[in-house]
């Protein structure tokens, strides 16, 4: 789960939006480039239209995986908003000309593009597998009755992200940048988290989610997408694909998928990994903008470009 942080990372930055920089050049003719492929929240109102346009096979693939066309459906729950979001990020992809950049990652079902784009899974079988975890999300968060996510915002969110989980019995779901973080948990739970976050000084909301996503409370989830990875061949990728849970090079891509979906979403640490390993380019390949935003807030000097 990503949402828009409302200000600015202080410091001065190499900020280029779209139009300013051209999405189409290659890492060749670049800086070391990072592509970006993002995760729920993402979502946008033009993005059916990306996919009927660039990717009108994908489009017909996911509307039968789903059982239906899921884009209309984007925002009612993570069903619908995950298939969505993968084939209109791949789209996105393939509008710049399918380049394979230095370094990849994915925020959170981000990570099945970025290992598509790197060729270590077949397109078909990720889109099977995000559908797949998309439901199983939604039916484990209807299961848990309980679930919900708190974001909380503002300059330092992130070194004070445990502390407010710990004193409202939260979970950090999500550390997205320096100045936000979102927290998981038990709904009873979330208004001790909100009070906590102000007293801090800091701005909070509830999400408007069906569950406790990056949670243990995602668990039930978990066995039934291990049995679909196991069945999925993972290759050798092609470039660096980053993982958004040990914000390192994806290692053992089954295992670290299959806990995404109980742990949190270290994309703060996947920014500043990517960064120590030399990029100084970063594409978001959408839909949306939200990575370009959070990357804005995390790193100095750096030329961010949205497909």
């Amino acid at each position: 789960m990503s949402t828009q942080a409302a200000s600015p990372h202080g410091g001065p930055q190499t900020v280029r939006a779209t139009g300013d920089a051209d999405p189409h050049e290659t890492p060749e003719t670049a800086t070391t480039t990072a592509i970006l492929f993002p995760g729920q929240g993402s979502q946008t109102a033009e993005m059916r239209e990306l996919v009927a346009r660039v990717r009108p096979d994908l489009l017909t693939a996911v509307i039968e995986m789903v059982g239906e066309d899921p884009f209309p459906r984007a925002d009612d729950g993570t069903n619908f908003a995950q298939p969505a979001i993968f084939c209109a990020s791949l789209a996105g992809w393939a509008s710049i000309g399918s380049p394979v950049a230095e370094l990849m990652a994915g925020h959170s079902l981000g990570e099945l593009g970025a290992l598509v784009a790197a060729g270590a899974v077949d397109e078909r079988d990720a889109l099977a597998l995000v559908t797949l975890r998309g439901k199983l999300m939604y039916e484990s968060g209807l299961r848990a009755g309980d679930g919900s996510m708190v974001a909380v915002i503002g300059p330092g969110a992130a070194d004070h992200a445990q502390e407010i989980a710990d004193a409202s019995q939260l979970t950090v779901a999500n550390d997205n940048s320096p100045m936000q973080i979102v927290l998981s948990g038990a709904k009873a739970n979330i208004p001790s988290g909100i009070d906590v976050a102000k007293a801090l000084g800091l701005r909070a909301m509830e999400l408007d989610v069906t569950g406790a996503f990056h949670s243990p409370m995602m668990a039930a989830a978990v066995p039934e997408f291990e049995r679909a990875l196991a069945e999925v061949e993972f290759r050798e990728p092609v470039t660096t694909v980053i993982s958004a849970v040990t914000a390192r090079p994806f290692s053992d891509p089954r295992r670290e998928l299959a806990d995404a979906l109980t742990h949190p979403v270290r994309w703060r640490e996947v920014m500043l990994t990517i960064h120590e390993l030399g990029a100084r380019r970063f594409v978001d390949v959408g839909p949306g903008r939200v990575l370009t935003g959070l990357a804005k807030r995390t790193l100095k000097d750096v030329e961010l470009v949205n497909a």
